[in-house]
């Protein structure tokens, strides 16, 4: 099984910016996604990116424009550039990999996944 390993949150204020990196096993091949969970509530897909040559990436409405993901696949790393952080951004924030998607699978649906890390934690102050 893939291990992914996140690495780069903090705490910043709101409108400031914060780059997180997801270390991989493996990564040719892989479809890989960052999700988050706040505090009582449920797992979402925040940002994806396929694993195509001209990678497709894929956004949550709620970041469009603010946050931008990339690969680079002879560093076996994948990122999330945030911008314009907001309060509501708060969460925890988990790397995910998968090889093989179900017919129709949606590349921010959770149970897509099947390798996550453990998170890294991103507070933003108002």
């Amino acid at each position: 099984q893939v291990q992914v390993m996140e690495s780069g949150g903090g705490s910043v204020q709101a409108g400031g910016s914060l780059r997180l990196s997801c270390a991989a096993s493996v990564m040719v091949g892989y479809t890989m996604g960052w999700f988050r969970q706040a505090p009582g509530k449920e797992r979402e897909g925040v940002a994806a990116i396929s694993s195509d040559s001209s990678p497709r990436t894929y956004y949550a409405d709620s970041v469009k424009g603010r946050f931008a993901i990339s690969r680079d696949n002879g560093k076996k790393t994948l990122y999330l550039q945030m911008n314009s952080l907001k309060p509501e951004d708060t969460a925890m924030y988990y790397c995910a990999s998968d090889r093989y998607f179900r017919p129709g699978g949606r590349p921010l649906d959770a149970d897509e996944y099947h390798s996550w890390g453990q998170g890294t934690q991103v507070t933003v102050s108002s």
